[in-house]
């Protein structure tokens, strides 16, 4: 049996972890900022939390047009979840997201603890997200296209980085330089006082 002391730290008194929530459009370089950050950032270690990860983990098999979008919801709330707890837990993680549906945003409001939430609008032209779908081949045609007008709708951040021109390096370090002078309140709590006021505050 695993000694008592092993479990001397609570969930309740751990701290809470950091979540750096990317959020732009399908390749608009948010994966490449969150592995360039985990290299540069201090404290963690920082986990990388990607949502196609959780994608990835379903099995292959058919489902028909009627199951797809309950099926992708379930994911992402999963997902959600997920990093809810790993934060929870005292980890520190870089997430990156498509902000596309606003139940998404909505959700996460409702999970995540607002003071901790760091969050980054990633930009970039449409027209070099259609080079980059065409240049990647792995991405549907138009995905970029369909996401582009709704991913940055809420319209409030923390900081925002344009990857048409600046390399995902440029990007994480302006992003880890901005860490140490965030100020209060966050746009999470911002955000979470405008649309969920139905959650309760808490300092």
């Amino acid at each position: 049996m695993l000694a008592s002391a092993e479990f001397s730290e609570s969930p309740a008194r751990a701290r809470s972890g950091r979540i750096i929530f990317l959020n732009g459009t399908s390749s608009s370089g948010k994966s490449s900022i969150a592995e360039a950050l985990l290299q540069i950032l201090d404290g963690g270690p920082y986990f990388h939390l990607p949502v196609d990860a959780f994608h990835a983990m379903r099995a292959r098999r058919e489902v028909s047009s009627d199951e797809l979008p309950q099926l992708l919801r379930r994911t992402w709330m999963g997902f959600h979840r997920a990093v809810a707890g790993m934060a929870a837990a005292g980890n520190d993680v870089v997430v990156d997201h498509v902000l596309s549906e606003e139940w998404r945003l909505l959700d996460c409001l409702g999970l995540f603890a607002a003071r901790d939430v760091v969050l980054v609008g990633v930009r970039c032209s449409l027209e070099e997200l259609e080079r980059r779908e065409r240049q990647r081949g792995d991405r549907p045609v138009g995905l970029a296209v369909s996401q582009f007008d709704q991913v940055h709708a809420h319209g409030l951040y923390d900081i925002e980085c344009d990857t048409t021109a600046a390399s995902a390096a440029d990007c994480a370090r302006q992003i880890s330089n901005f860490l140490p002078q965030r100020p209060v309140p966050t746009a999470f709590e911002q955000l979470k006082v405008k649309l969920r006021p139905d959650l309760p505050v808490v300092d």
